[in-house]
């Protein structure tokens, strides 16, 4: 039996450069900087005093005033972006069958503001009455695929997936097999975090993985640079509908691309290192182009991982040498993470919109900062500026804490 072929009708996007498809994609190619100093809090004692922070969100023009107030902000970015995918699709929820529409939504981390006002609430205190009953449905990471089911009443398979920044490429992965398998036709899946928060920062910072270029924050993101010192952290979610071809053509959809191959891996080697020379990037992507059928030489550009930590960078570009070859030096590759900063969980989701967009505009979105190229990292990365080029396939990478490995493949939609 032949394999479903699945398509994307829907995109939702809330990134540090841009809220909304068109605004996030004009913030790509105008290689805007979504990095700027943190104004959550007072960072006085921070070894990191900046991040890439969203601007000019508004829940209440995507939720009612009194659900706001019981979502922790995660879960608002998670609702906004699906009302979004959902419009862009077209699809009718009253003719549309919610038993084969389902929500695979995933968070790294989840309601870590809620956490933390909570726990600052009942520690000064020290009264387990003060906890608020709505504290547990706001914090855990799932809550968000619930709620977007609820919204819409969607009553497919619905959960959520959590593997470090893989997570939300792990969503749309899931999503792209049950469709595969016929077990539904639809899916909203992708990804929301909110992390910019004090134990946020502090975590990090103890962890020694995020920059600390406070007097240069502006450039402090900066994937395959030699003066790279770790990643900037930001916030958002992206979210797209995936649908079975026939169901979206039977309907007259507006189809974005094609999502043909996925790659899973494993490191099994560290908890936050990655695997030497990429080893687990470089099985992730051969699996995905072994799962598409398509040939190595066919891939036009690969939206990488591109933390801008020393060993990610390194190691990466070390694996797309091994399993391109050649044709490494022919593909084009940029790390957006340069422009919107890291965003944990929902940068998957992120990133393979952004694939999507450079495949439908045949553009290669830049890698800004990038100065002084590590000798190490010597493949086009489309410094600076945008690359007009013709892509008619695309990887989005994603690899996580823990060894979670992600590659998502897409092609130019052809009948």
């Amino acid at each position: 039996m032949s394999k479903r072929r699945v398509v994307v009708t829907g995109l939702g996007a809330i990134t540090p450069i841009g809220i909304g498809i068109e605004e996030y994609w004009k913030g790509l190619i105008e290689a805007r900087n979504g990095v700027d100093l943190i104004t959550r809090f007072d960072t006085s004692n921070f070894d990191t005093k900046f991040a890439a922070e969203i601007k000019g969100f508004k829940p209440e023009d995507y939720i009612d005033k009194k659900a706001v107030r019981r979502m922790d902000l995660f879960t608002q970015y998670a609702m906004a972006v699906a009302e979004m995918a959902m419009k862009d699709s077209g699809n009718n929820l009253e003719t549309v069958d919610k038993e084969k529409f389902g929500v695979i939504f995933g968070s790294g981390i989840g309601g870590m503001t809620t956490l933390e006002q909570q726990f600052w609430i009942y520690f000064q205190e020290k009264n387990p009455r003060k906890i608020s009953p709505f504290f547990i449905p706001m914090m855990i990471s799932d809550i968000a695929a619930g709620q977007i089911s609820i919204r819409f009443g969607l009553k497919g398979p619905n959960y959520a997936t959590t593997s470090a920044c893989a997570t939300s490429s792990h969503a749309i992965a899931d999503a792209f097999m049950l469709i595969q398998r016929g077990s539904t036709d639809l899916m909203m899946c992708g990804g929301s975090e909110a992390a910019v928060t004090e134990m946020g920062i502090a975590g990090f910072n103890s962890l020694r993985a995020l920059s600390t270029w406070n007097d240069r924050y502006k450039e402090a993101s900066r994937p395959f640079d030699k003066d790279r010192n770790g990643f900037v952290i930001g916030e958002g979610a992206g979210a797209m509908v995936l649908e079975e071809l026939t169901h979206a053509t039977n309907r007259g959809a507006k189809i974005y691309a094609e999502i043909c191959g996925i790659g899973l891996t494993g490191d099994a080697h560290h908890i936050t290192a990655p695997a030497p020379g990429g080893e687990g990037a470089v099985r992730s992507m051969r699996e995905a182009i072994r799962d598409s059928g398509i040939q190595l030489t066919d891939v036009d550009y690969i939206n990488a991982h591109g933390t801008s930590t020393p060993y990610n960078d390194v190691n990466e570009t070390m694996a797309i040498k091994t399993v391109f070859g050649e044709h490494a030096y022919k593909l084009a590759v940029s790390s957006t993470k340069s422009m919107t900063g890291h965003i944990l969980g929902a940068a998957g989701s992120i990133e393979a919109i952004a694939a999507i967009l450079a495949i439908q505009n045949n553009i290669v979105p830049p890698t800004i900062n990038l100065d002084n190229p590590d000798p190490e990292c010597d493949l086009f990365y489309s410094p600076h500026q945008p690359t007009k080029r013709k892509i008619d396939v695309a990887i989005s990478n994603t690899f996580g804490f823990g060894g979670h490995n992600a590659s998502l493949l897409f092609k130019k939609f052809e009948e």
